[in-house]
């Protein structure tokens, strides 16, 4: 979700929507205006179809926005940190730095989301049965958002990682045995066989003629794709067990100056001597750090002009760890700020880099050594 854009902070937390959502949301408010609320109730003025259309699709995202508010608020007062929530097509998505320590915290922080859909779902029904009597629009509505909140409850129960019953389920067996991994490829594998299982009703839906279908092959496909990838991530963190930045960082690095024009940069350096990454001093002091993807956000008729200081990134906005950071937080590091390399710094001199990619050489090593 590398579109995005932040459109509120609630509790100290960011909230955003990514590109993907504005689809969906046309879509539910397409279907509610054009065929539900038509079907289910008569106005003079159809345009009421599509405000009220308008109006429920926010409150379903609303909705979905509330579960992952649960959960954010859970973690934080279990002392994790909340980096934000994004809403997108799928739904929506809360981003932890760190996974839970204990199987209790996850536990709590994977079953607060259904319950609070189910308190929704109880809340809508109860509006929706007030105001039958009155105002026939406003019930259909309502109903409609009760419906939407029961099977997103429902439906994140289902015991396949990483919804939040597949992490309920790793809860219970982590606590049983007390082996994360484990747990987390049984909740992978159950993961995986509702995600085919997905796929597989919408495939057999879609050809019955039932164009649906295929919103049933992307949600299986997407939780396919993230039950694999959430047990390599306990994969690559017990690979990283023991591990400190030391012994991770490379100190054979590439010093040049912030003066250094790029197109000499990319001839004699990044060419001649095949690196990716440059430490940037002034003075012999750290400066920043310059990158290949620095250099190809400019055309290359531009390279002369340009020097190393007007492209690199400055250290006052570089993460940086520290020597005897552990494994699992440089890993934390490179994936909430998406960035491929971490300076490693010691009383504020620079005595080694960790690079994305020499990290996963080393973890290849390591796991076909079954250390």
């Amino acid at each position: 979700m590398k579109h995005s854009w932040r459109i509120a902070r609630i509790a100290d937390i960011d909230i955003k929507i990514d590109s993907s959502w504005i689809i969906i949301f046309l879509l539910f408010t397409f279907s509610l205006a054009a065929f539900y609320f038509p079907q289910s109730f008569e106005v003079s003025n159809r345009g009421f179809y599509w405000l009220l259309g308008v109006l429920t699709s926010v409150l379903v995202f609303a909705s979905v926005l509330f579960h992952e508010l649960a959960h954010s608020l859970i973690a934080k007062r279990q002392g994790e940190k909340v980096e934000d929530i994004t809403l997108f097509i799928l739904g929506g998505v809360a981003r932890i730095t760190e996974e839970p320590e204990k199987p209790q915290k996850e536990f709590f922080m994977a079953l607060v989301g259904p319950l609070s859909s189910f308190f929704l779902a109880i809340v809508f029904i109860l509006l929706s049965l007030l105001l039958a009597p009155v105002a026939r629009p406003l019930q259909v509505s309502f109903a409609y958002l009760a419906y939407i909140n029961a099977i997103l409850g429902g439906f994140n129960l289902l015991p396949g990682f990483p919804m939040d019953g597949g992490r309920v389920l790793r809860a219970i067996i982590w606590k049983a045995t007390g082996d994360l991994k484990k747990a987390t490829r049984v909740a992978s594998i159950v993961g995986q066989f509702i995600a085919f299982s997905l796929i597989f009703i919408g495939i057999f839906r879609f050809f019955r003629g039932n164009i649906g279908g295929l919103w049933l092959v992307l949600i299986g496909w997407f939780l396919h794709n993230a039950s694999v990838q959430g047990y390599s991530q306990v994969l690559l963190r017990e690979s990283l067990q023991g591990l400190k930045a030391s012994d991770l960082m490379s100190e054979d690095f590439i010093v040049i100056d912030p003066d250094l024009s790029v197109e000499t940069l990319v001839q004699d350096y990044v060419l001649k001597k095949r690196e990716r990454v440059f430490l940037v001093k002034k003075n012999d002091e750290f400066a920043g750090l310059v990158c290949l993807e620095d250099i190809k956000k400019f055309p290359r008729e531009r390279w002369s002009e340009l020097k190393v200081a007007d492209i690199m990134t400055p250290r006052e906005k570089i993460v940086s760890v520290s020597p005897e950071a552990t494994g699992d937080q440089i890993l934390s590091s490179l994936a909430s700020i998406d960035v491929n390399q971490l300076p490693v710094l010691d009383s504020g001199r620079v005595v080694g880099i960790i690079c994305r990619n020499d990290l996963l050489k080393i973890l290849q090593l390591r796991t076909e050594l079954g250390v």
